[in-house]
């Protein structure tokens, strides 16, 4: 048998024609089978799904903008007897209330005070949250040291700057609000990681005490801790000395979210490698240059979901301060609505549907933001 000769045999006198790609759906059809119908139970909970959507959002439109009223004076801009149709949400009534849901019983002629505050919060959570801003660690010093400090002179006032003294009393709505949640996210964070990484520590006494704080706060709800704040915290202060009423709930509010922020950050100390910190230490870092420049930042960007998810939590709570006596945007919308002026029957749905749509777009921005930090960060690891 010849071998070149069979050898040949197979060698094909003209090249084949390449075969076709392997043909891929794309497009909405394609996303719709495979993500709404890819199964009988997905096509069930998919019709199902549709069904809750047909019988609810249709009514909710026709309430919130269809019927809505949208100017008005007084109650009878959203009494249906008067206007002889049905009478949807009362936006009208918002709209004159705006005021009062964001300044509270601040003084008029100060809330200008109130807007530089804003204007101010803004600036520092642009320059510290953008990740491409110039000087971010200037950012930082502005956010933590310098922005608290004109945020109190602003608010409180000051007789060496020629600003009237506010009490805390006449603040409320909004105002409120975003000074609550900010205090408690601002220092949560930093006692979070001091209470994690006592309750790791190696000293007895320093991890004793660690747990028993976080396993106390943490199994106790939060109306516990405000009302132990509001009558108890000046139980441990010397005769005579007083505490501010909102300071009360501020403080309560940072301890019971540093407590939950604790457990969270020490989830993402425990998912660090050991070999992490044998290499640190090979290279002669002591404890907390190990903890600063190595073990923590990798730790954090573990744990951005959970420490996201506690601030958007700390700052629905923040509705519960009203049980003390403070006037949040909660508070502000319950004290508006029995006003005679508004005396109209949609009037307590639309006050704390606009609440709901406040809380709702800080939240969703809050978790927006996170998931643009992940992504970037899971870029650069990639990379």
């Amino acid at each position: 048998m010849n071998v070149a000769t069979d050898a040949v045999r197979f060698v094909r006198a003209e090249p084949v024609a390449a075969a076709p790609p392997p043909t891929l759906t794309r497009g909405p059809v394609a996303w719709i089978r495979e993500n709404l119908f890819a199964g009988p139970v997905n096509t069930v909970l998919t019709l199902i799904a549709l069904y809750i959507v047909i019988v609810t959002v249709p009514p909710v439109m026709k309430f919130f903008f269809i019927d809505a009223v949208w100017s008005g004076s007084n109650r009878d801009a959203c009494r249906p007897e008067v206007l002889g149709r049905p009478v949807g949400a009362c936006w009208a009534y918002v709209i004159d209330k705006i005021n009062y849901f964001v300044y509270g019983s601040y003084p008029i002629s100060e809330r200008w005070r109130v807007n530089a505050f804003f204007v101010l919060l803004a600036l520092g959570l642009g320059w510290l949250l953008w990740l491409d801003a110039p000087r971010r660690s200037l950012g930082a010093i502005y956010f933590f040291v310098v922005f608290p400090l004109l945020a109190y002179l602003l608010l409180s006032g000051s007789h060496f700057l020629g600003l009237e003294p506010v009490p805390t009393s006449l603040w409320g709505g909004i105002l409120v609000t975003v000074i609550v949640s900010l205090v408690g996210i601002v220092f949560s964070l930093p006692f979070g990681v001091v209470l994690a990484l006592g309750r790791r520590s190696r000293l007895p006494i320093i991890r004793f005490f660690s747990v028993v704080f976080i396993e106390f706060v943490r199994g106790v709800p939060l109306i516990t801790v405000l009302f132990m704040a509001n009558t108890m915290l000046p139980l441990f202060l010397p005769e005579g000395t007083t505490v501010d009423r909102l300071v009360r709930p501020l403080v309560g509010v940072a301890l019971f979210a540093s407590a939950y922020m604790a457990e969270v950050v020490r989830g993402g100390l425990q998912a660090i490698p050991k070999g992490q910190y044998e290499g640190a230490m090979s290279l002669g870092l002591n404890y907390w240059q190990m903890m600063c420049f190595i073990i923590l930042p990798q730790a954090l960007r573990i744990v951005i979901p959970g420490i996201v998810n506690t601030f958007i939590g700390l700052f629905k709570d923040t509705t519960l301060v009203a049980i003390v006596g403070i006037f949040d945007l909660i508070r502000t919308v319950e004290a508006s609505r029995v006003d005679p002026n508004w005396a109209a029957p949609t009037i307590n749905t639309t006050g704390y549907a606009f609440a709901g749509i406040f809380y709702f777009l800080c939240c969703w921005g809050m978790s927006r933001y996170s998931l643009a930090v992940e992504r970037r960060l899971a870029a650069g690891q990639r990379r």
